[in-house]
């Protein structure tokens, strides 16, 4: 009898946890939808709360060193407590609203490479461990911020990766305590003076703010240096405007103010 008791403190013969997605794919500003199936294990217990989130992974400067660390950033209980009986099955559906300001993680069919999304499941069981289930999570990008990525690669930028950092971006209304770029590779035409290009997106639901950076390539006798700029996008005429002329004369202009001529 010692035993089992031991047995059921450390989660053995406890409840299960799964949660099926009706579709892994969204976007920010979006939902997710599915079902948590719960199932009593050899024995009743207490449910304090069944709750879902989501987690990404987030690069965190400290000192003369960064870490990475997975942070959970939104949150939803699905219920309060109750009796989970002995193989008792508990089916609860759920819709999750998607932050506006999530970062993506697909452009084109294609994982960018370094991002990590999921779906947390986690089942608070009175004086017993957590049982939690991770569902990874598609996040695409919004119509208007396809139309500057697409710019950018009719312009010859290739993707390098994407992160999410700790931290935050001046001068825009930025919801969540990190953000995330995504690194590119210049093209021959901007490689003599650009070492790379960072692009940030924060999202609300009345625009889509733009964030770029480019890295300056040091010369010899150089040091390198950044040039940040920023704009606002308007959803209903995103579709309506040259995004490859106007990135291409912003480049030139922040190049050319920063001594980066190429």
């Amino acid at each position: 009898m010692v035993f089992k008791r031991m047995m059921q403190a450390l989660g053995v013969g406890g409840p299960s946890v799964d949660t099926v997605l009706a579709n892994p794919n969204t976007y920010p500003g979006g939902f997710l939808e599915g079902t948590v199936h719960v199932v009593g294990g050899d024995h009743a217990v207490d449910i304090e709360y069944l709750a879902i989130g989501l987690i990404t992974r987030v690069e965190v400067e400290s000192g003369d060193s960064e870490y990475q660390t997975d942070q959970e950033f939104h949150r939803q209980r699905l219920t309060g407590s109750f009796r989970l009986e002995s193989g008792a099955r508990h089916d609860v559906p759920f819709r999750f609203e998607v932050p506006w300001q999530t970062p993506i993680t697909e452009v084109y069919g294609q994982h960018l490479h370094g991002m990590t999304m999921g779906l947390t499941t986690e089942l608070e069981v009175a004086r017993a461990v957590d049982k939690s289930d991770l569902d990874t999570v598609a996040v695409h990008p919004l119509p208007a911020e396809e139309r500057i990525l697409e710019a950018l690669l009719r312009l010859g930028f290739r993707f390098s990766r994407a992160d999410v950092e700790k931290g935050r971006v001046y001068g825009v209304d930025q919801q969540l305590p990190f953000y995330q770029e995504i690194e590119f590779y210049p093209p021959a035409a901007y490689a003599s003076g650009i070492n790379q290009l960072e692009l940030t997106f924060l999202p609300t639901p009345q625009k889509l703010q733009v964030v770029l950076e480019l890295d300056k390539r040091g010369g010899l006798f150089t040091e390198g240096h950044d040039s940040f700029g920023s704009f606002d996008v308007d959803y209903a005429t995103a579709d309506q405007i040259d995004w490859t002329g106007r990135l291409d004369q912003w480049l030139r202009q922040s190049a050319q103010r920063r001594g980066m001529f190429f």
